[in-house]
C-alpha cells in the first residue's frame, strides 16, 4: 500500500511540477514596413454604455522606438467593437508610417502609451510591437 500511495504522489508531483506554466505577458504583434509605407494599428477610444466619455483626442508617446517611424492619431468616428457598440463614436485611429529613410534592414521595439482625457479623469493604455523595417 505505501508503495502505491508514492507512486501516485510522484506522478501527480511530476504532472504539477512539469507541467509548463502559462505565459502571464502576450507577445507582441510583428510589423512589417518599407519606406513611406503606412499601416493602421487599431481604433481608440473611451465609452461608457456605448457613449464617448472622452474630452478631445487622446495623445500618443512613444517609449522606445526608432526615428525612422513615427506614430500619429488621426481624428475619426469609430465604432467600439470590443463593448458590442453598433454606433459610431469620437475617437481615431493609430497610424505608424515609416518616413522613408530607413537604408537597411531594422528590427525595432515600438513601446506606446496613449493618454485619455475622459470625464471620469485621465486614463492610459499602452502598446508593444515588434516593426521590421525594410528598403
Amino acid at each position: 500500500m505505501p508503495v502505491r500511495t508514492t507512486a501516485l504522489f510522484a506522478l501527480g508531483f511530476i504532472l504539477l511540477v512539469g507541467h509548463p506554466c502559462a505565459d502571464a505577458q502576450t507577445q507582441p504583434n510583428r510589423i512589417v514596413l518599407r519606406n513611406g509605407e503606412v499601416t493602421e494599428l487599431g481604433s481608440f477610444y473611451y465609452v461608457s454604455n456605448c457613449r464617448s466619455i472622452m474630452i478631445g483626442l487622446p495623445e500618443i508617446e512613444i517609449l522606445e522606438g526608432a526615428p525612422e517611424f513615427s506614430l500619429a492619431i488621426k481624428e475619426e468616428q469609430v465604432v467600439p467593437r470590443r463593448f458590442g457598440c453598433v454606433n459610431k463614436v469620437p475617437g481615431g485611429k493609430l497610424i505608424l508610417t515609416a518616413k522613408g529613410i530607413v537604408t537597411q534592414r531594422t528590427e525595432v521595439n515600438l513601446i506606446f502609451r496613449v493618454k485619455y482625457r475622459t470625464k471620469e479623469g485621465d486614463r492610459q493604455t499602452a502598446g508593444t510591437y515588434i516593426v521590421t523595417l525594410v528598403p
